[in-house]
């Protein structure tokens, strides 16, 4: 189909929607094209896998008027989806109502899950357990086919409003519309999301702006006019901000409160330029129209993504602010690879990550340094978004965060806690990376871990129970750590293996490969074996809890246990297996 105007576009990805949902993993999953749209939505915009996208839905009868949750660990964001699949060009104010209350209703998790269907009860679970830790952000989503009515759009604008004044909400909120309009934008942000192309012209006051040009880089510092902000392109979808190290966390977080409140007082909002620290922006280029015009191309805020969010959360009272400004930075820079540098360190507000904070620390760079002197075709990754120079072996490049995971999954003996990224560099820092840790043995870390993600595919080499697969933000460390479990069982030790000797061992008598499917067997049982328990003793088994509770570490060694018990094969690997004790050390201590 040839694209030629905005409607054809429309048209376009409507069509590509109702081809796709005509493929067979749809049709064979889903009862009906409206939880098949749904479907296609995680798929295509959230990303999620066959088996997550499956995990993810909860239509049905007592759905509570939601249609998917679901939960991503690294953003922090619990994502409430309700879709509407609908051939009419229009849509009431119906299913916006719907959204709020299913909103209203998360004040009481416990209530809710009483009359809800027995999908959603567990994803609600899953939500509860999430919201224990204050940093998980809410984000509504309404998506539909169509496009809203005008009694449709006055709703979504008091629900908007409702949720920037509402003090007494317990968790952070955010409210997202896609409709007709808006699928084909978010469909191709996703395709081309590191391309931004958004233009934008602005008409600044005269006096209120400086141009210059620093290390060949044209600079223009300007004073805007708040009510200019929430006329720039993007900040809805999100597409303003793709460059930005991190997405809106909500508007009813600590920093963004102070800024809504300080909008939202007239006496005090003149002052708004001086309490904040100011919006950065770069641009591919930027062209002077007149004295006061300018337009840019390719605009991309890099810092400032929670401020305009909320500005926009305001923009009822920020338009009746005249003397209200705030410090703009834009930026001429068409290099993706420095764009992408002054994004990481202009973000130092309130959410940058524990992990980001560490990756200085001293503990860090002396890995850093013996891990490359080690291997100099390595890489050791330190800060986010950081990539290997192209002549380094992706084999032996590592990267901060996962090794965090790795190290509390073998060392600590705790991957129950290695999908929380925030407490392995914040809560368990110091004792975690107090150890001084071989370059071989991180190494031998990576290679398990990269041996562990290769079966982690639709093709399940290693038959992995279809609930295990849905969470692999999780059970990939639980795996890890019953490969650690198993060397130390073969060798009747209660301390950690070094991951190094273990590997040696493997690939000396070619067992990598047996070991992990014994450590995927282990890991299958013990699941199966707590959800017998849980049916007998007439309990809800809820898989997602389970892993991220101490009760998956016993099950698993217990069937460790049992298997090299009464597997033939798993006994006559152990004298294989034998490591000198000097090999093993006392487990990190840190207990939660």
């Amino acid at each position: 189909m040839q694209i030629t105007n905005k409607y054809s576009i429309m048209i376009d990805i409507i069509e590509r929607i109702k081809f796709e949902i005509r493929q067979d993993y749809y049709v064979q999953n889903f009862s009906n094209d409206g939880q098949r749209f749904v479907a296609w939505y995680m798929r295509n915009i959230h990303l999620l896998d066959q088996r997550q996208t499956k995990d993810a839905i909860t239509d049905g009868a007592d759905d509570k008027q939601i249609d998917a949750i679901y939960i991503d660990e690294d953003e922090q964001k619990i994502f409430v989806v309700q879709g509407k699949y609908y051939q009419s060009d229009t849509i009431n104010a119906e299913p916006v109502r719907e959204v709020i209350s299913s909103w209203s209703q998360f004040n009481n998790i416990a209530l809710m899950q009483e009359n809800a269907n027995p999908k959603l009860k567990l994803k609600l679970s899953e939500v509860a357990q999430a919201l224990e830790e204050d940093s998980y952000c809410i984000c509504f989503e309404l998506v539909t086919t169509s496009i809203f009515s005008e009694e449709a759009c006055h709703d979504i604008e008091a629900f908007k409003t409702n949720l920037t004044e509402d003090e007494d909400t317990e968790f952070n909120a955010l409210f997202y519309v896609i409709d007709k309009n808006g699928l084909n934008d978010v469909y191709n942000l996703v395709v081309e999301k590191t391309s931004p192309n958004l233009n934008h012209t602005l008409t600044l006051e005269k006096g209120k702006y400086l141009i210059t040009e620093l290390s060949s880089t044209k600079v223009l510092l300007a004073a805007l006019p708040l009510k200019e902000c929430i006329k720039l392109p993007g900040i809805k979808d999100g597409s303003l901000f793709q460059k930005n190290v991190r997405q809106s966390l909500g508007i009813n977080n600590t920093v963004n409160k102070k800024i809504k409140k300080t909008i939202n007082d007239a006496n005090k909002c003149s002052d708004f330029f001086f309490f904040h620290n100011g919006i950065t922006a770069i641009c591919n280029k930027m062209e002077r129209l007149s004295d006061e015009q300018f337009r840019f191309y390719g605009l991309n805020v890099v810092n400032g993504c929670q401020s305009l969010n909320t500005i926009l959360s305001c923009s009822e009272n920020v338009k009746k602010r005249n003397d209200a400004y705030v410090l703009f930075r834009f930026y001429e820079i068409p290099q993706r690879d420095r764009a992408d540098s002054i994004s990481i360190n202009t973000n130092t507000q309130s959410a940058v990550k524990a992990r980001d904070l560490r990756s200085n620390s001293k503990q860090v760079l002396r890995l850093k340094k013996a891990f490359e002197q080690k291997y100099p075709n390595g890489f050791f990754a330190t800060k986010r978004g950081e990539q290997a120079p192209g002549d380094k072996d992706k084999n032996y490049t590592i990267e901060l965060s996962v090794l965090g995971k790795e190290l509390m999954a073998w060392y600590m003996q705790r991957p129950n806690l290695s999908y929380g990224e925030t407490k392995i560099f914040d809560k368990y820092f110091s004792t975690l990376f107090k150890m001084e840790y071989l370059p071989e043995d991180i190494y031998a870390l990576n290679y398990w871990m990269r041996c562990i993600m290769e079966i982690w595919t639709l093709e399940n080499p290693k038959g992995l129970n279809d609930v295990i697969l849905t969470m692999k933000a999780y059970a990939p460390y639980h795996l890890l750590f019953a490969i650690s479990a198993i060397f130390a069982k073969c060798n009747n030790q209660l301390n950690v293996p070094s991951p190094f000797e273990c590997l040696q061992l493997a690939i000396k008598y070619d067992l990598a490969d047996t070991i992990i499917s014994l450590a995927a067997d282990c890991l299958n049982n013990a699941l199966e074996t707590e959800s017998s328990a849980c049916q007998i003793n007439n309990k809800t088994f809820i898989p997602q809890n389970w892993i991220k509770n101490k009760a998956s570490i016993a099950s698993i060694q217990a069937a460790i246990i049992n298997c090299f018990s009464f597997n033939p094969s798993a006994k006559q690997m152990r004298d294989k297996l034998k490591i000198d004790a000097k090999f093993f050390s006392y487990r990190v201590q840190a207990d939660e």
